[in-house]
């Protein structure tokens, strides 16, 4: 559990300076740049360097980790256990929603039925070695990129949310938030109380603006997953666009950068969790949190069209 006693929002608990301010999380306050930890998985063959990187982001400031029981089937859960320390006041987000399938056109397959949202909590609690979890994201298949549920796997959104407010009302989850959902989907859960959502969002792929003014209406955290594009090839990428490299090279910064900058200006309820296996990469991301933007900047920027961000999966 996240540790107390903060003297400053503009510190975390260790006295280090927020990446990128300080925002709310689920009533936590949290750096507005985090770290997602999918990637960890590509250092599967190293543990002493994915530990090591998991200290490094807390060192940096890093104080919102998101991760599920499905990334790299239960190993990255378990380094982010042994790495982060309670005293380091971080918030580990989790999802649900999802099991692998290595052998599939992605690696996971749906898991949307209230029994398997339920067995996936107990799961994330297990190896994360905890007795509650802050944050619980109901990974919901209503919105590319990528997987959809068909069968018995379209769930009626009331139905989820019922067992993740039961869990919550037995006080293994702290907060719920949803993923990849609809504006409509999102309004049909408001009742239940979200803390955040997590949908496939960034300069080159706008097409939840809708989504993010209700969510600034409604106090609820804004999380944008794949907030650089280009996660697969079908995927427009930040670093393409002429207008991100000449913003890039005018402050002497990376493309990536400007994105996540970006991404800090556009909306006060923003909240990064971009992901890495690179010291080098990790904390180039957090500075980005340091990027100022001028009107002109944010006007060429804001002028980039927007494009789909579906992946094909036949």
């Amino acid at each position: 559990m996240p540790a107390t006693g903060t003297s400053s929002p503009g510190v975390t608990t260790s006295g280090v300076p927020r990446p990128g301010g300080a925002g709310r999380l689920a009533g936590h306050v949290v750096s507005r740049v985090g770290y997602g930890a999918m990637q960890l998985e590509r250092l599967r063959g190293d543990r002493a360097a994915a530990l090591a990187l998991l200290r490094r982001a807390v060192e940096l400031g890093v104080d919102h980790v998101d991760t599920a029981q499905f990334y790299g089937d239960g190993l990255v859960n378990d380094l982010i256990r042994e790495a982060i320390r309670p005293a380091d006041g971080v918030v580990v987000v989790t999802k649900v929603g999802a099991d692998p399938d290595p052998g599939g056109p992605l690696p996971l397959r749906p898991a949307q039925r209230p029994e398997q949202l339920r067995a996936s909590v107990e799961a994330n609690l297990e190896s994360l070695g905890v007795d509650q979890l802050p944050v619980v994201n109901l990974r919901r298949l209503d919105t590319p990129p990528g997987l959809r549920a068909q069968g018995d796997q379209v769930v009626d959104v009331e139905d989820q949310l019922a067992e993740l407010t039961a869990m919550r009302d037995e006080g293994k989850i702290g907060a719920i938030g949803l993923s990849a959902v609809t504006p409509a989907v999102l309004r049909r859960a408001l009742p239940a109380g979200i803390a955040c959502v997590q949908n496939s969002y960034s300069l080159v792929s706008r097409e939840d603006e809708e989504m993010l003014r209700l969510c600034v209406a409604e106090g609820i955290a804004w999380v944008p997953f794949f907030p650089l594009g280009g996660a697969f090839p079908a995927m427009p990428k930040v670093g393409d666009e002429p207008a991100v490299r000449a913003a890039a090279e005018s402050l002497g910064v990376t493309a990536a950068q400007i994105g996540l900058a970006w991404l800090l200006h556009h909306a006060p309820n923003v909240l990064l969790i971009p992901g890495t296996a690179d010291a080098g990469h990790l904390a180039a991301n957090l500075a980005a949190g340091g990027v100022r933007l001028d009107g002109a900047a944010l006007a060429a920027l804001d002028a980039v069209p927007s494009r789909p961000a579906d992946v094909p999966l036949g």
